[in-house]
Order: C-alpha cells, then structure tokens, then sequence
C-alpha cells in the first residue's frame, strides 16, 4: 500500500446532506484554494457540471438512465446543504475544474437486476453510509434496489443485540467511545453542529483518522457480490485521483463519504485496480438535472441515505447565526398563520426552554428535540397534535428545485415546461387542491392536459370526485402534487411521441389494440376527457367490434356507464359526442335483448352484483336519455313481473319502475303485496324487498299503504320464517340512515292509531253545513252540480 501526497490530494470525508459537512466543506475549499475537485457522483455527469452556476436551484438531482429502458435509472440527490452541492457551487463560482469519480453509471445500470445494486449515496454498512458512501450523494434506483444494507461483520467474536448492532452501524463503535448511545446524535453534535469560522481547525484529519480505526477494527465487512461493488467502487475512485494526479494538479480536493477517506488516502498497486475493473458490464447511459424535494430528502421517505430532518437543516445551514431563535420565530409566525395566539414573549420564553433543556441533558448546543420541546409546551401551550403537525412540516420543510430551461432534456419534457407556462399551472412539492371550471377556457386547456398527462402514466393530478359538491359535469376538482420520479415518467413516455398530445394519442392506440370491452369504454371517456381526436376514432372501432362480439351481459353492462357519462361530457367540453352516444345505444340495446335470459339460475351473490349493474346502467339510461331510456324501462318491466327473476333483481326493478313513474302507487302495493303473500317463501319476499328498498328508506316513510304492507307481512311471519329472514330485513333497513330509520318507526307506531281512529270517529261527524263552501269550490272546478247539503 502506497500512501497519496497530502500536500496535492485532500480528501475531505462527509456525511451526504449534512450542513456541517457542507460547511466544513466550503471553509476548507476557501482555504485550499484547489485547482481540481473530485466528487462522489456519476462520471456520465461531468457535461452536466456547468449548470450549476446557470439557473440550478437545489434540491435537485442528477438522473442517470439507460435510453429506451428508463426503469434501469438512478438518482444523486442534491439539497442547498448537501457538501456535494457545496463543491459544486465553489467550482462555478471560481472557474476552478470539478470531474465526478465514482464508477460510472454506465456499469452500475448493467448489472444484472437479480444482482443486488447499492442505493448510490450509501454505504454497505447502515449508519456509515449517512456519513459518506455509496454511489454518490443519497442515489435512488428505480425501481428500489435491494441489497443496499450489507451487514458488517464484526471483528471480534459477539452475540445477541450488541453484536448485531455493531455489524450494522460501524459509527456507533465511534459514539460508543465517545459516550453516546445514540450515533445520530452524537455525529450531530461533534460534526453537524460544530461552528466553522476562519480560525477553526479543519475536522477533516480527524475524520479520516477515525474512519480509518473503525475500518481498521471492523474491516469492509463485506462478502460476496456486496465486497465486489464496493472494491470495484473505491477502486475507480482510485484510478480517476491518480489520472489527475499524472495531469499535474498542483493541489486536488476530494468530497466524498467519510467511510471511503482511507481507501483513497492507501493505494495498492495500479494493477490491482486495474484487475478488479477489467470485465465489467457496459450500458448506454445518458444523464440530466431533474428537480428533486426535500420529502425525498428525508428519511422517512424511505430514502435510505435520507437525513431525519431537511427542513431543519435547511434551516441550519442558510441561518447560522441565532438558528434556534429563527426558527422559534418563524414557528410563532406560520401559528398566527393558523389562527393560533403566539406573542413575542412565547417566542422568548420558548428559546429560553430550549437552552435550559441543553443544559440539562448535557449537551453543548440545543438541538431538534430541545426545540420541539420548546415548540409545544410554549408556542402550544401544551396542545401535542397542534405541535405535532407543525413540527412535521418545519423539520421537512418542503420545497421543489428548479433547473433551467437548457437542461438536456427529452423532447416529452420540453413539450409539457412549455404547457405548463401556457396554462400557469407550475409544478410544485407542496400538495394542493385544484378546481377546474369547464365552462372556462384555461380551465378546459388545464384538464386536458392533466388528463393526457394520466394517459402517458404521469399522475402529477389526481381526480377528486365530488369534492366541489356540485353534481354538474362543467367542474372538475384535482388534487396536485409533483413528485420527483415523474421526470423519469416523462422519459419513459417520451417513446410514444415528441409532445404530450401526439405521445398520448399513441399511447391510447396502442392500449386500445389490446383491450376488453370495459377497458375499451374506460379509454374512451378518458380520450374525450384528454381531446384526443385522433385517438377516439379508432377507440370506438375497436369498442363497435368487441361490442358485436361479445355476448356476456354483465360485460356489456359495466361498459356502458362511463360510454355514457362520456357522452354528457361531450356537450361541456365543446366536442363531438355523436358517434359515441351511437355505440352507447347500440350496446344499451344488446344489453335490453339480453337482460332477461341473464338473470337465470343467479345465486345470492350474482344477483347483489346483477342489482348494482341495473343501478349502473340506469344511470347510464338516464344520461342517453330519449328512446333508449325508454328501452331500457321495457326491459325492466319484463324484468319485473317475471317469477325466475331472483328477488333481489325483481325488486330493485320495481323500484326503478316506480320512482321512473311508470308504476302508481296503487299497482306498486298490489306487487309488493303478491311479492309477500303467504305463498312466497320468506326469503324470496325479504331479498324482494332488500332489492326495493336498497338505497334509500323514503319511500316508506311518504306512503303509509307501503309500509302497512310490508309490516303486516312481518307480522305475519311465523317464529321459524321470521328467524330465517331477520338477518336480510336487518341488512335491508341497517343500510338506511338513521334519520330514516326514525321516521319509519315514528310511522309504524301511528299505523294502528290511524286505523283505530277510523273506526271511533266515523265520517258522521262531519259538519256538512261547514263543509258546503269547500265542495262547491271544488264542485265548479270540476263543472258538476254541488250536492245541496241536507
């Protein structure tokens, strides 16, 4: 082993997003003055370097991806904080030459998927690969990669939880020695939360002294395909240092994982690197920016590089002077926000807090959890799940990059920048609602876009149905959100097209080849929806001929309700709907044919989900409206009187009938009484009524001579028969809510009082005389001759 030339090679060993870190890094950069700087990162992004200093705004990410198989990709995260970002930075502003050093992606995205990959920004070693490691600054593949957290094996023989402990976290062997049972809190403190200043000593040497006992102690701990990544890994590392040490830097500076500081500052032999390399796997790779978030950021993510609080360090890195009095300030400002009483003195009071609980638990500035602390026992007053919320969205603090518009990009992305510009819908992190007014031009133009956008797999929007409570078509409410893999969405979709209409229209073409019937209805509302005209044409030709093809009603059936909403939505978006409400009728015309031979030998399951289809397509009928509504009410005549029709189905159709106004009052109770006669079986009656009464209990609460039926029929019930049908009559009337239930019992009570009545207090006591005017009005309305009263 060879040691490198400290005089030229400086290796700066970090934790990826640390603001210590990133500070530490920049207060050393301005005293080394390099005229070269390394990073932990892809090589493929070298081109990509001089962005930085042209409109990049972190947190942003480098993508790395194999064209035409985007699902082969990984990401190297950047915040404002992030020591990587730092470099970045230093280099744009001071024309000095910054080269990525990890091993390329090129490799890393060849490997074979069964071959567990690294997360790129961490380490094999748990806790280790926070404070450097990996591939780069916290890279994510995608999809998740497996395998990113090797266990370490520990040096000496142990046991039991301490053993496992020290295996998956080399830095607590650090904090251990230090005291601390925590290795976060202690990395914090003694890294993270050290002040820099002109006559600060660098903590460099020190790290990289510590790094190298513990890799001493522990060894790299890896084995199999884990031990080759990551020698393969510091082995190009290796190689990229000494091809510029041969270049004559005069003094070169290298950013990376701490845990790598001693396989960079000991060389083996060139061979030996040399060796390990050869062989390797090679794949097209192209790379760009990408807008990233501080949600992705953190840790709970599920980002296994992640840092517990990016909003906090956020924080600690763009105000380092008076942090805990800022952020308690600002805390009190977003609490007013909320309507919340949050004086002056609560902020003072509050940063006082925070430093008595430093004091007491013997640590040398106030942290996270003093703040916290402080936040909901002054700011709060005590009130947990107020402070609770608002330390979530402080310590994430979310917040969405920018990259300019330069950025290589694909052509799909470039499309849906400049749409989004057109429309002023701008991408943001931060979730919100959207209603959308059809009626309106832009608001059209946004739908439209959203909608195509979901056709090609980019859900920045999701639908919210029913949000605005209003029931027309001309509005539409979405719940927005930009996620950072949407970019890579973009990409994988850019092979359908050029731009978001073309790529949408193909992607819809090549669906509808390969579709079933309800699929095929499905995609032609969401053509409408999207504007895609030249999709739609061939979306009804495939639907005509699946249509004529197929004979399961049921299919037929749960096609024709979004066929029909799509033809109500044609009258609101300005399009033409006739071709489609053509095929909606047609399909409604098979179903009508066929409805009845369907409801032979249904079981009691079949029959509940035959209830819904009718509810479905009855809709559907409604909306189509004119002769095929009419149809369909024919239909649900023959339904209706027909004995095989399971009771269920016989009964909500009876209903529909009803409330359609094609069955009175009067023929309804002569049904209902048939239905529950003496010689139905009761369960047939129950399901009967089940299937009648479904949905709403009203009815039986505006007719009496209904509900007389149905509670004589109970009542009429032996002991067996009402035992057997009790559980369906209590699904029956459990469904209704309970402001119905109530007033059909207030109802049935006065059943017997009303006929009672009628019995005590007959019409002779009628007051003719008062009476008189009365019926000659009505008398004369009707042009007869009113009795003379006696």
């Amino acid at each position: 082993m060879a040691r490198v030339d400290t005089d030229r090679v400086h290796v700066l060993g970090v934790r990826h997003h640390g603001p210590g870190s990133a500070r530490a890094v920049a207060a050393e950069l301005e005293r080394l003055r390099p005229d070269l700087v390394l990073i932990e990162g892809p090589p493929e992004a070298d081109q990509l370097t001089g962005l930085v200093g042209e409109g990049l705004e972190p947190p942003v990410a480098l993508l790395a991806y194999v064209p035409g198989e985007p699902a082969r990709a990984a990401f190297w995260p950047f915040a404002v904080f992030s020591p990587e970002w730092v470099a970045l930075s230093y280099a744009a502003r001071n024309g000095v030459e910054v080269r990525f050093c990890d091993l390329p992606a090129a490799h890393t995205l060849a490997e074979p998927e069964a071959e567990p990959k690294p997360e790129a920004g961490e380490d094999s070693g748990g806790a280790a690969s926070d404070c450097g490691g990996g591939a780069g600054p916290g890279a994510a593949e995608v999809p998740a990669p497996e395998g990113a957290d090797t266990p370490l094996p520990a040096a000496a023989p142990d046991s039991g939880d301490e053993a496992e402990r020290r295996v998956t976290d080399p830095l607590g062997v650090l904090a251990e020695a230090a005291g601390y049972d925590d290795p976060e809190r202690w990395w914090d403190e003694v890294v993270e939360g050290r002040e820099t200043g002109p006559d600060t000593p660098s903590p460099f040497p020190a790290i990289a002294e510590a790094m190298a006992a513990v890799r001493a102690e522990l060894g790299t701990g890896l084995t199999g395909a884990a031990a080759e990544r990551e020698a393969r890994r510091e082995a190009h590392m290796r190689q990229v240092l000494r091809k510029a040490l041969r270049e004559d830097h005069r003094r070169i500076a290298v950013v990376c994982g701490a845990w790598h500081v001693p396989a960079l500052l000991e060389h083996p032999r060139v061979s030996d690197d040399t060796a390990v390399l050869r062989g390797l796997p090679k794949a097209k790779v192209a790379a760009t920016w990408i807008p990233w978030t501080h949600g992705r950021l953190a840790a709970a993510s599920g980002y296994r590089a992640g840092v517990r609080a990016p909003g906090w360090y956020h924080h600690l890195f763009t105000a380092p002077d008076r942090p805990v009095e800022r952020w308690l300030a600002e805390a009190g400002r977003l609490l007013r926000e909320r309507d919340h009483a949050v004086s002056s003195a609560h902020v003072i009071e509050a940063v006082r807090l925070t430093q008595t609980l430093a004091v007491l638990r013997g640590r040398p500035l106030a942290g996270l959890e003093e703040v916290a602390d402080a936040v909901e026992s002054v700011l709060c007053e005590g009130a947990r799940t107020r402070a609770e919320v608002l330390h979530r969205d402080m310590v994430v603090g979310e917040r969405l990059g920018s990259v300019p518009e330069h950025t290589p990009m694909v052509p799909l992305q470039r499309d849906l920048a400049a749409q989004q510009k057109r429309v002023r819908l701008q991408p943001s992190a931060t979730p919100r609602d959207l209603d959308l007014d059809l009626r309106e031009d832009n608001g059209r133009r946004r739908s439209v876009l959203l909608h195509r956008l979901r056709l090609l797999g980019v859900n920045w929007g999701t639908p919210q149905r029913g949000a605005t409570g209003s029931k027309g078509t001309f509005r539409e409410s979405w719940h927005l959100v930009w996620a950072p893999e949407l970019d890579l969405s973009l990409i994988e979709a850019g092979v359908w097209g050029t731009d978001v209409e073309s790529a949408a229209t193909a992607r819809v073409r090549a669906r509808a080849a390969e579709a079933d019937l309800p699929t095929l209805t499905a995609l032609a509302e969401k053509c409408l929806h999207a504007d895609l005209t030249d999709a739609i044409g061939g979306v009804l030709a495939a639907l005509t001929a699946r249509a004529a093809e197929d004979t399961d009603i049921e299919r037929l059936m749960a096609a024709l309700p979004p066929l029909a909403r799509s033809v109500r939505y044609g009258d609101v978006r300005k399009s033409d709907s006739a071709a489609l409400h053509r095929v909606a009728a047609q399909l409604l015309a098979r179903v009508c044919a066929g409805l009845v031979p369907a409801l032979t030998g249904l079981d009691d399951a079949a029959a509940a989900a035959m209830v819904k289809a009718v509810d479905a397509v009855q809709g559907a009928a409604v909306l189509l409206g004119g002769q095929a509504e009419a149809d369909w009410l024919d239909a649900l005549g023959a339904v209706a009187v027909r004995e095989s029709a399971p009771g269920r189905v016989a009964g909500r159709a009876n209903r529909i009938l009803h409330d359609a106004g094609r069955l009175d009052d009067s023929a309804l109770a002569l049904r209902m009484t048939r239905a529950t006669s003496r010689g139905v079986e009761p369960a047939r009656a129950a399901a009967w009524l089940e299937g009648f009464l479904s949905g709403s209990g009203l009815l039986l609460v505006h007719d009496t001579a209904l509900l007389e039926v149905v509670d004589t029929w109970l009542a009429g019930l032996s002991g067996e028969a009402f035992t057997e049908v009790l559980p369906l009559v209590r699904r029956t009337f459990g469904s209704f809510a309970a402001p119905e239930r109530r007033a059909i019992g207030d109802q049935v009570s006065r059943l017997g009082e009303a006929a009672g009545s009628v019995e005590d207090d007959p019409a002779d006591d009628l007051d003719p005389a008062r009476a008189a005017p009365a019926v000659a009005a009505v008398a004369e309305l009707l042009g007869v001759t009113a009795p003379v009263p006696a």
